[in-house]
């Protein structure tokens, strides 16, 4: 099922076509290969000047005050190992632990990469190291709003006191996750750029898959099968704690940190006591903190399993990483959110082939941003996508995602609008071509989103043959700004 999936996802780009897996974007124009042998002929080490070592790059960290920011020095990982590596025995979750810069949503969605084999040598590329060929040069991939960019970094790291600042390595060795941080604050801006987040940010730019998120205190009938699919499909799955009082209240009774991203890394059913008990393995990016409810590494519940399931499952050790019921993890947690490159997690049909466009747009102030309000006049200035359902298949059978991209350079400074879909379905015999109010006239209601105030806006829907039109707009008319629209469909469609 993995390789279908990832099949699907890069089906979306010719051969060879820039931003395809195998010719990403240079980000800033950085050709990796002409400057590493440019290095090497010279005899030098790397020094980033889009990204250089200094305090513009490094950004405000709040945890480090003005004069500790003054005091950061920015060193290679030999002077921080006399025997540095890239990757040692394998990539792992507990390679790393999180530093100073707050990111758990990045950090814990890197531990959720790992267990993604196709996708982790597709982001942190391989045969990158600090023995042969180095010149203090390294190469990371994200896919960045339909495409797959390049970014080259130095590795010239921030540390305070001999210590990196940010995320570092359980061994003191090991350098691929910190070079791999570096690669994204760069994308963002600086490390300060990446304060606070969401994991489906991060999921989504490792993969450029699907996203779908569900909210715990009102989970769907099935979401045990949902976790079951896409654990099957190796997907990638994050989870968040509450934040406020809840949050703080379930830090000090079950030891949750609130507010905070962590990594779904497993589920297992198991039979205790004669009944049948859904778990979750969940695991903290801090490499410590862990749950101390039922089923915690302590809990005295493990007695009540086979041997063969305690020593399958039952790791004592301050890791981050824990147990707890399907019950405990929708009471505590607040969402769940799951990125695959195919929406096969999302329903039992696991053998169908999802078909895949994405397509680019944009909203300009005056020209085609005419917001959410179907019935004015401006509604109809905004792009049109014109989509044919054609062979039908059962239940909800096309997905649509919405992304914004924005414009501005700092990811702290991006705002996102409150965003949506409109839907119509097209009279027989409509002429093709931008159509107006009189075209659809006659035409069902439309289909309306609930505006959200997003990076991203996904929509399930179940659509008969026939011809419909996808309007993707902002609520509010007057805003510029341009996005990417995805659809996923199990009918035969066309999209124009």
């Amino acid at each position: 099922m993995t390789s279908t999936c990832v099949k699907m996802i890069h089906s979306l780009y010719k051969q060879g076509a820039e931003g395809s897996p195998c010719n990403p974007v240079k980000f800033k124009g950085q050709d990796f290969k002409q400057l590493k042998e440019t290095l090497l002929r010279e005899g030098k080490k790397f020094e980033d000047e889009t990204f250089p070592a200094n305090i513009d790059s490094l950004g405000k960290i709040e945890d480090l005050t003005a004069e500790e920011l003054k005091e950061v020095k920015w060193c290679r990982p030999n002077e921080l190992n006399p025997n540095p590596s890239f990757v040692v025995d394998g990539v792992s979750r507990f390679d790393f632990k999180q530093g100073s810069v707050g990111n758990c949503w990045f950090l814990s969605s890197i531990g959720a990469l790992t267990k993604r084999r196709s996708l982790m040598v597709q982001v942190v590329l391989p045969d990158q190291s600090f023995k042969d060929n180095y010149a203090g040069i390294f190469h990371f991939r994200f896919w960045r709003f339909g495409k797959w960019v390049e970014v080259v970094i130095d590795d010239l790291l921030p540390t305070l006191h001999e210590q990196l600042v940010s995320v570092y390595s359980r061994s003191g060795a090991e350098f691929w996750a910190p070079l791999l941080e570096k690669a994204y604050a760069k994308v963002c801006g600086s490390y300060g750029d990446m304060i606070a987040g969401l994991p489906p940010e991060a999921l989504k730019d490792f993969s450029g898959g699907v996203h779908m998120n569900y909210n715990l205190s009102k989970p769907p009938s099935d979401l045990w099968d949902v976790m079951i699919r896409a654990t099957q499909c190796e997907t990638m799955m994050g989870c968040a704690t509450f934040d406020g009082e809840k949050g703080e209240e379930y830090s000090k009774k079950f030891g949750l940190v609130a507010g905070h991203a962590f990594t779904v890394t497993g589920v297992k059913q198991v039979e205790s006591q004669g009944k049948k008990v859904n778990l979750v393995r969940i695991w903290n990016p801090w490499g410590e903190k862990e749950w101390t409810g039922g089923w915690s590494d302590q809990s005295t519940l493990w007695s009540t399993v086979s041997k063969e399931v305690r020593e399958e499952c039952l790791k004592v050790r301050d890791d981050g990483e824990f147990w707890m019921t399907l019950e405990d993890f929708c009471t505590y947690f607040e969402g769940l959110d799951i990125c695959c490159d195919s929406p096969n997690f999302v329903d039992d049909d696991a053998v169908c082939q999802w078909n895949c466009s994405l397509k680019e747009g944009r909203w300009e102030s005056g020209k085609s941003a005419g917001g959410g309000d179907y019935e004015t006049e401006g509604f109809w200035t905004n792009p049109q996508y014109h989509l044919t359902v054609k062979n039908i298949k059962g239940g909800n059978n096309i997905l649509l995602s919405l992304l914004q991209k924005p414009d501005e350079e700092y990811r702290s400074k991006v705002t996102y609008y409150y965003i949506g879909f409109t839907i119509y379905k097209v009279p027989s015999g409509t002429p093709k071509g931008r159509l107006s109010p009189s075209d659809v006239q006659d035409a069902p209601p439309p289909k309306a989103s609930v505006f959200e105030e997003t990076r991203e806006k996904i929509e399930m829907h179940s659509l008969e043959a026939g011809e419909y039109l996808i309007i993707p707009s902002t609520c509010d008319p007057g805003k510029t700004a341009s996005f990417i629209i995805t659809i996923y469909s199990k009918a035969e469609t066309e999209i124009e």
